[in-house]
């Protein structure tokens, strides 16, 4: 039984932790992006929609392979989500909008496009040759037992997910670029008088943190619900935004508090509580962040708070 638990914990996961880990990029550059859970309903359009083209393109369906299926949907979804990056960073980087606001709307507008565009979608052979193609890479190693039961039987997008939080965690943390972007995330108006290109690191953060976001809406349709299109992807989008916090903005820690994250959320359904407090439970999550936060506000150490300049507009000519 908690084996059972643990593996469906850790799979859930993957759809905070694409989420958290592109916010992540975006807040180091100083921007909170409260679109991502509309972000990450483009990256799940996208991925349908690319999917829908490739099936279709089929002479026969028996020419399907799925090491397309899984391309072409991680390159359709980074391509959507992207673009809705693209769009929060004109807003906000160019025409100096407000980010909450703007975030705001990107997730009315995600959200829109996916009501419009999804019952359009025939979905012709997700279920039988898209869905079932993001869980055939499984490493599985049976005789593991146990071992293989929890580390090695996931999709491709499990262990992405994962190595992706960890070469952006050491990225941000190590290497010069990452930190340039920390440095414009803390002080726009120092980094541009030692001359980093303040603009291009914003507008890459945006975009590349939206796009990375935009996979756990694809992982959440393709691969832990099949191809199919069941429940809305807007709430973990929330909670995805929430694991930022809870990581103190650190991706590779993101990786158990994804799991923590995951295990909340799922726990209703192995747990024998009365119905009506099932989704009490699904709160708990939130409740966890708000505790991490006021911890982190009190001990007031450096390394714990988020980027001094998120949230804030940058104007060159008032460093």
């Amino acid at each position: 039984m908690f084996l059972t638990f643990l593996h469906s914990a850790i799979r859930f996961s993957t759809v905070f932790l694409f989420g958290s880990t592109g916010e992540t990029i975006t807040e180091r550059a100083g921007h909170l992006n409260l679109g991502i859970p509309g972000i990450m309903c483009l990256g799940a359009v996208g991925a349908c929609v690319g999917e829908e083209a490739y099936i279709k393109g089929l002479s026969d369906m028996s020419q399907a392979s799925g090491f397309a299926a899984v391309i072409i949907g991680i390159l359709f979804a980074m391509i959507f989500a992207g673009i809705g990056g693209l769009i929060y960073a004109f807003l906000t980087i160019t025409l100096r909008s407000n980010q909450n606001v703007s975030g705001l709307a990107i997730t009315t507008f995600g959200v829109g496009v996916t009501n419009f565009i999804i019952p359009q979608v025939e979905r012709t052979g997700f279920t039988t040759i898209a869905g079932p193609a993001f869980n055939a890479f499984a490493p599985g190693a049976d005789k593991l037992g146990w071992f293989s039961d929890i580390f090695l039987t996931y999709g491709c997008l499990v262990y992405i997910a994962i190595v992706l939080a960890i070469l952006v965690s050491g990225f941000i943390k190590r290497s010069r670029t990452g930190l340039s972007l920390r440095a414009v995330g803390e002080n726009p108006g120092a980094a541009d008088a030692a001359g980093i290109n303040v603009i291009k690191y914003k507008y890459v953060a945006c975009i590349l943190g939206a796009a990375i976001a935009g996979l756990g809406g694809l992982f959440f349709i393709f691969d832990y619900l099949g191809g199919n299109w069941e429940y809305s992807i807007e709430s973990l989008g929330w909670l995805s935004i929430a694991l930022v916090i809870f990581s103190v903005w650190r991706p590779n820690i993101g990786i158990f508090g994804s799991i923590v994250f995951g295990a909340f959320f799922i726990l209703p359904a192995y747990v024998d509580v009365p119905f009506e407090y099932r989704e009490l439970m699904k709160m708990i999550p939130y409740v966890v962040t708000i505790i991490v936060l006021v911890a982190t506000s009190l001990l007031k150490k450096k390394e714990l708070q988020p980027p001094a300049s998120l949230g804030l507009p940058y104007f060159r000519e008032e460093r």
